[in-house]
C-alpha cells in the first residue's frame, strides 16, 4: 500500500457513560489513542467526534434536537473516509459506521495490528 488512508476510529463514546461528561472524556481519550499508532503507519486517522463537536456547539437546542449530528457526521464522514477502526467496546454508533462502511465496501479492522502501513 502507499497510499495514506483516511480512516474513522470507532468505539463508545456516550455508550456505558450515563452521560457522566468525565466517563464520556475518557471514552474520547480511548478514540484519540489510536490516532499516533495510524499517523506512524502513513495514514490520516480520523474521530467523528471531532468534526460533531463543534457542530453542536454552533447549533441552537431547538436545531440539535432535531436530529443526532453525532451518528449523522459520522455518516456523512464515511462517504469521504477509506477504511474504519473499530475499537472494543459497546456502542450502537460505532456498530452504525461498521455496517455503513461494509455497505461501501470499505475494510474494516478491529485491532491497529491488522492495518497495514501505507
Amino acid at each position: 500500500m502507499s497510499t495514506p488512508l483516511l480512516i474513522l476510529t470507532a468505539g463508545p463514546y456516550r455508550s456505558g457513560t450515563g452521560g457522566d461528561p468525565d466517563a464520556i472524556a475518557r471514552n474520547l481519550a480511548r478514540l484519540e489513542e489510536a490516532a499516533a499508532p495510524l499517523h506512524r503507519l502513513g495514514h490520516v486517522p480520523m474521530i467523528g467526534e471531532w468534526v460533531a463537536l463543534p457542530v453542536l456547539r454552533g447549533m441552537s437546542d431547538a436545531e440539535a434536537a432535531e436530529t443526532d449530528v453525532m451518528y449523522d457526521t459520522a455518516a456523512r464522514l464515511l462517504q469521504h473516509c477509506d477504511a474504519v477502526l473499530r475499537l472494543p467496546g459497546e456502542s450502537t454508533g460505532a456498530d452504525t459506521d461498521v455496517r455503513i462502511a461494509r455497505e461501501r465496501g470499505l475494510p474494516v479492522y478491529f485491532s491497529i495490528d491488522e492495518v497495514p502501513a501505507a
